[in-house]
């Protein structure tokens, strides 16, 4: 018998209709967990660095996690992977929601999709009855429509539906893949679901689980109940408000956004207010927040509502989704909380990645401003009228046209870095929050962060959003409040680190950007980079685990619970070797792609205040650590002190290692 996962994947082909039920190897969960884990290690042995985003061979994998199914709390993540069309790396876009525990439930672990299917279909998983079903009357329709359509049409009102919108049917590269409350947003997924013709996957499960330690089991999830109880009546004092407890952040629970709207850059990521959060607008976000939402909403199995059922004026209910609903109007520089709302019904329906797309577009409106644009770009069409003059009504015309791929919007869709060297007249320049052709957070600060320079620049994830976590985003100012907040710290992986944050200081010599200190920021990008992992192959959510502060999962309980789940008898360094296995597969696998240490920079505007030989220093040392030559490429030793000696042979045979670094 198998614990904790089914040992079973659902293979699709789509070019024959094919469907196989195939067993896994059970080694697989001994080497690389689940999750993310064995799904870089599919990718691996069956995607070629050749293969393009939409090449047939580029498969798409949903997965679920090692611990997908169980009572564990807070276990709800698809992990989507896929070569992505914006970047041409190693994808992996999570969702919540309640999507995976349904195909855990059905029997399966993943769902593989190779080929592409020559007419749109849908895919209807139901325990073992699993059919590809005509979706040529959904084309067009909205993803969150598709959902209920799909429902309908099969009488499964509880059966969970993953689709796209018209975002994704036009291969738009930040096309999203929408699911209940939550999607699969960054890098594309969408795209390439609509390059394959799927336009939804929907699933329904009624099968058992198993554990192979119940009762220890039960006994870690008693002792997390507690923590949570506890976190949840004590929230971490002198901490921003969205951050203060446990969450992802909970933003449909919190109405207090002054962090988010003075600490992130409006517009196309230029410039901060520093002074907007007014009496005025707090009054006004708050009530328009508390009369829309109509209750608060977890995903499968977690204690904390960071979602939220909207109802706001005369649009159609929705699910919101956290940030979502202040990234459309702080890239249109609106200051009304009410065309957030509006606007996001319409994103979540096309299924655009709440992230990159406000992003794009107000890239357009500047580039219209600097007329490198010009109303020839911004004129109607007999499809469709003149762009408005209006901020709000400019970026809804914009949105349409890029989800549609009409006029401007078949340029946009690619993205901003590729939208700005296809329209060039200078609009590269304004190409300023990209890594690895990827649209980063909103974020412009004054003072080098070593601790983010390393996580923006060297994390697989792309997205600093899925990749900070554990420690602080900043020094505490009073000793007196470091010393209360490392006094009950016990989610660390080592005491040392205790004295790292006591040490700490804003300002003066113990302060960005020379400390952490080169050594000091390794270790901790590695322990925050670590728990990612873990969560990504367990498909625990981060905000109860990796992207919160003092949160309920951490390496201490982890391998307890993992080995109750499953059976193996994993010890802290067990756990972390497996995890680290699986990081290293996954940054050789990239390398073979061609990504380098050029690529692994933050936009040069990012800081006002930057220091090129601290941030190689930096980067080199934090490689050294890693087990990595100075390229960034894992070395021979590394590899073969994880198992991967056969990457190492793959590495050496494609000429990778260079100058002996090998």
């Amino acid at each position: 018998m198998r614990y904790a996962e089914t040992g079973y994947n659902l293979e699709i082909d789509l070019a024959t209709g094919n469907i196989e039920r195939v067993e896994t190897d059970p080694k697989l969960m001994e080497t690389h967990l689940g999750g993310l884990g064995t799904s870089v290690k599919i990718h691996w042995d069956r995607v070629p660095p050749e293969v393009k985003a939409f090449d047939p061979e580029n498969l798409l994998i949903f997965s679920s996690g090692l611990l997908i199914g169980t009572p564990a709390f807070s276990a709800n993540r698809t992990i989507v992977t896929f070569i992505s069309p914006q970047t041409g790396l190693l994808a992996y876009p999570m969702m919540g929601g309640f999507w995976s525990a349904e195909l855990k439930y059905a029997g399966y672990d993943k769902v593989i999709f190779r080929n592409k299917s020559p007419e749109w279909v849908y895919i209807w998983i139901n325990n073992d009855k699993v059919e590809i079903r005509d979706a040529s009357h959904l084309v067009g329709k909205g993803a969150l429509e598709t959902q209920e359509l799909i429902r309908n049409e099969l009488n499964q009102p509880n059966a969970q539906v993953a689709a796209i919108g018209p975002a994704g049917e036009n291969k738009v590269f930040v096309a999203s893949i929408e699911q209940s409350r939550s999607s699969s947003s960054r890098g594309g997924g969408g795209a390439v679901m609509g390059d394959k013709k799927i336009k939804a996957v929907a699933v329904r499960g009624t099968k058992d689980i198993y554990l192979a330690h119940g009762d220890e089991f039960m006994e870690q999830m008693k002792e997390m109940t507690k923590y949570i109880k506890f976190r949840n009546e004590n929230p971490l004092p002198g901490i921003m408000t969205i951050l203060s407890g446990i969450g992802s952040p909970a933003e449909m629970k919190h109405t207090d956004e002054k962090w988010h709207t003075e600490s992130f850059a409006w517009g196309n990521a230029r410039r901060r207010r520093k002074d907007f959060w007014t009496k005025e607008i707090e009054e006004s976000w708050k009530k328009t927040q508390l009369e829309s939402t109509k209750r608060l909403i977890s995903c499968f199995n977690c204690p904390t509502q960071c979602g939220g059922l909207i109802t706001h004026e005369d649009v159609p209910s929705y699910m919101m989704k956290c940030f979502s609903k202040l990234t459309y109007l702080m890239g249109a520089e609106v200051d009304d909380l009410d065309f957030g709302y509006k606007i996001a019904k319409r994103a979540f329906e096309y299924g655009v990645d709440s992230f990159s797309t406000p992003q794009i577009l107000a890239f357009a409106v500047e580039l219209y401003e600097a007329g490198i644009l010009t109303d020839k770009d911004f004129a109607g069409t007999d499809k469709y009228e003149a762009c408005p003059s209006d901020k709000r009504g400019r970026f809804f015309w914009l949105l349409d046209r890029l989800a549609h791929r009409e006029g401007i919007g078949d340029i946009l869709a690619d993205g901003v870095y590729w939208a700005a060297r296809k329209i060039g007249k200078g609009a590269e320049a304004y190409d300023h929050n990209t890594i690895k052709k990827h649209e980063q957070m909103n974020i412009k600060l004054g003072m080098m962060d070593p601790l983010y320079y390393l996580m923006y620049s060297t994390n697989e994830k792309i997205s600093i959003t899925q990749m900070e976590g554990n420690w602080p985003q900043a020094a505490f100012p009073n000793k007196e409040d470091r010393e209360a907040f490392v006094k009950d710290w016990p989610q660390l992986p080592d005491e040392h680190f205790k004295q790292y944050f006591l040490d700490w200081e804003p300002r003066g010599e113990k302060a960005n950007p020379y400390y952490p200190t080169a050594d000091m920021c390794s270790e901790i990008v590695d322990w925050m980079e670590m728990l990612h992992n873990i969560d990504d192959a367990c498909c625990v959510c981060a905000g109860m685990s990796s992207f919160c502060l003092k949160p309920p999962w951490h390496i201490h309980n982890y391998p307890k619970i993992i080995s109750a789940a499953t059976g193996l008898d994993l010890d802290e360094a067990g756990l972390k070797k497996i995890v680290n296995r699986s990081r290293n597969l996954h940054r050789a696998f990239n390398i073979r792609r061609g990504m380098s240490r050029a690529d692994e920079k933050p936009p040069e505007d990012h800081w006002k205040k930057r220091f090129p030989e601290l941030e190689e220093n930096l980067l080199s040392t934090y490689y050294k650590y890693k087990g990595w030559n100075m390229d960034g490429i894992p070395t021979k030793e590394k590899l073969h002190e994880l198992d991967l000696d056969y990457v190492a042979e793959d590495l050496e045979k494609r000429g990778l290692y260079k100058n002996g670094q090998d």
